[in-house]
């Protein structure tokens, strides 16, 4: 059998709208329904034996038998991890068992399955009996010797269907590979297939589907065992169709953690990718608001952990607030000092966006045992850099990261806005802070709405800023304020003088706009109600001197009064 010029198994080749449920296919004449010829001998050449084995010990008889999706993954975890104490083939002298642990080629394509491998039998005919089917070709050696927990003795039961080999090896590399390997082996009309019970449902609806591109069943914990049946054989076209009928399905915080700790073979499928996006959008979603379920997302494995903080919508407090909770459910997770400064430098130093924290919180990631002291010095000296660029080459940055995974230097929708601050001890203790605010940011202030900034630290004590949507002094109308507070309370004092600037047309300088000098007192703050002297339209208009590429930039200098 020669392989077309065409990539059989290209997932592009096949497009969704080729599986659509309950509908008729949309391109029929790409993949046309062969229904009427499965099971059938009269459109047959070959004829698969399926011997049925029991499960392992403790192992439920059926995938499909399961309740609830919480039922399937419990009982596919512990199928999984027995699975890998024992091997997946047998060693027979009359049989040549295609050993899938080993990658194989069709075209310069390698196909490979780590989890749960297919295995696959070509029975001799009498006049071969002498042949010693364990080598192949060359003296290459595709079974497993050593794998002798199947034992033939105990087979449950056996099914025999008829196959069309053309149809089947046009929707699977592994069965293209079983048919064309160019032995003498692979002429032979029987092939045995040897599976575990709780996979037999779920082969039968694949070879179906083969034949038909749909299947009868709805139900998710089916539709997952055809799925990974359907990864295990290399049957892409499955994959996409199973994941499709499962991204319709409502999803639930347990189905979007399950299908996103889906083995990695299925995982790193191109046909299963939907599924998954969808399942970490999911997760994105629900905890936007973090600070609304802390105790339920300190609780999450570390799939829906990545999922959640690599969203650019996570409402928080700041970058600061993210890096604190993300420490707090590593140390829950992983007690472990190595074990959690491993898990940093593999998967969750990735979703805390280090150039968005303060640099008094990069100074404690220095320090912090957590973290490797190489990767730490590499996200800070990472994140120092970002905030010393240009805005323009900051926005640069993060335009170049839009389709990545997981966003350095995208800025998320924090709640405190963050500021650049550059800070002087000598002649004296003095600081200037950089606030820049979006056209969009500030709409949304309007009637009555206000945004504040990072803290910032100035002499020992925390300041920030905030930008208001405010009635004049007179009440006559809306416009733009400027205000300047100190977080701590109590009987703190501290005089500082001040000023506000922004940049504006057609030089794009700073321009000061108000100076003064304040004795603050814990929580107070001082400002301005009307900052450019106009009305909040005449500050919004398209004309308005204050925005420069639909960014409003705003800077205070502080001085502590000697």
């Amino acid at each position: 059998m020669r392989v077309p010029d065409a990539d059989l198994f290209n997932p592009q080749s096949i497009m969704d709208s080729d599986f659509s449920p309950g509908g008729a296919s949309a391109s029929a004449s790409v993949d046309p329904d062969f229904g009427f010829a499965f099971d059938d001998s009269n459109f047959s050449d070959r004829t698969l034996r399926i011997e049925i084995m029991p499960d392992l010990p403790e192992t439920k008889s059926d995938g499909g038998g399961c309740c609830s999706i919480a039922d399937w993954a419990r009982n596919r975890k512990r199928r999984r991890e027995d699975f890998k104490k024992e091997n997946d083939f047998i060693g027979q002298s009359e049989e040549q068992i295609l050993n899938c642990n080993l990658p194989y080629t069709v075209d310069g394509v390698t196909y490979e399955n780590q989890d749960e491998e297919a295995m696959a039998m070509v029975e001799e005919s009498p006049s071969d009996i002498g042949l010693n089917s364990n080598q192949i070709g060359n003296g290459s050696i595709y079974n497993n010797d050593s794998s002798k927990n199947m034992d033939c003795s105990k087979v449950l039961r056996v099914k025999t269907i008829h196959i069309s080999s053309p149809i089947l090896a046009a929707k699977s590399p592994f069965f293209y590979k079983l048919f064309s390997n160019g032995m003498k082996e692979s002429e032979q009309r029987h092939v045995t297939l040897r599976i575990h019970a709780s996979e037999e449902t779920a082969l039968l609806d694949l070879l179906s589907f083969m034949y038909s591109n749909t299947l009868s069943t709805t139900a998710p914990t089916a539709l997952l065992d055809v799925l990974m049946a359907a990864d295990k054989f290399k049957v892409a076209s499955c994959m996409r169709y199973c994941s499709r009928l499962l991204r319709n399905l409502p999803m639930t915080c347990e189905s979007a953690l399950l299908y996103l700790d889906l083995p990695s073979s299925v995982l790193m499928a191109d046909a299963v990718q939907p599924l998954t996006d969808a399942a970490k959008q999911f997760l994105a979603v629900r905890y936007k608001d973090i600070t609304k379920f802390q105790e339920e997302v300190l609780n999450l494995p570390l799939t829906g952990i990545e999922a959640v903080f690599s969203s650019d919508d996570l409402q928080v407090a700041s970058e600061d607030a993210v890096y604190d909770f993300v420490l707090k459910w590593a140390r829950t997770h992983y007690p472990k000092l190595e074990e959690r400064r491993g898990i940093f430098a593999t998967r969750l130093s990735r979703v805390i966006r280090f150039p968005y924290m303060t640099c008094r919180k990069l100074k404690k990631v220095l320090t912090c045992i957590d973290f490797d002291p190489e990767l730490a010095s590499k996200v800070v000296l990472e994140a120092l850099f970002f905030k010393s660029e240009m805005p323009h080459r900051q926005r640069a940055l993060a335009a170049e990261e839009a389709n990545a995974t997981y966003r350095r230097f995208v800025e998320r929708a924090y709640k405190y806005r963050p500021v650049k601050v550059v800070e002087f001890e000598l002649p004296r203790q003095q600081c200037v802070v950089y606030l820049d605010l979006k056209r969009e940011e500030c709409t949304h202030l309007f009637p009555a709405g206000r945004v504040y900034s990072q803290a910032f630290h100035l002499g020992g004590q925390g300041f920030f800023l905030s930008a208001h949507c405010n009635m004049d002094q007179q009440s006559s109308f809306h416009c733009f304020g400027l205000f300047l507070g100190m977080q701590e309370r109590g009987s703190v004092t501290f005089a500082v003088d001040y000023e506000f600037a922004a940049r504006s047309k057609p030089t794009e300088d700073y321009v000061s706009k108000y100076k003064g000098n304040y004795t603050f007192t814990g929580g107070k703050a001082v400002g301005y109600r009307n900052l450019f002297g106009i009305p909040w339209t005449a500050f919004m208009s398209d004309d308005s001197i204050y925005f420069i590429n639909g960014i409003l930039h705003l800077r205070a200098e502080l001085t502590i009064r000697q």
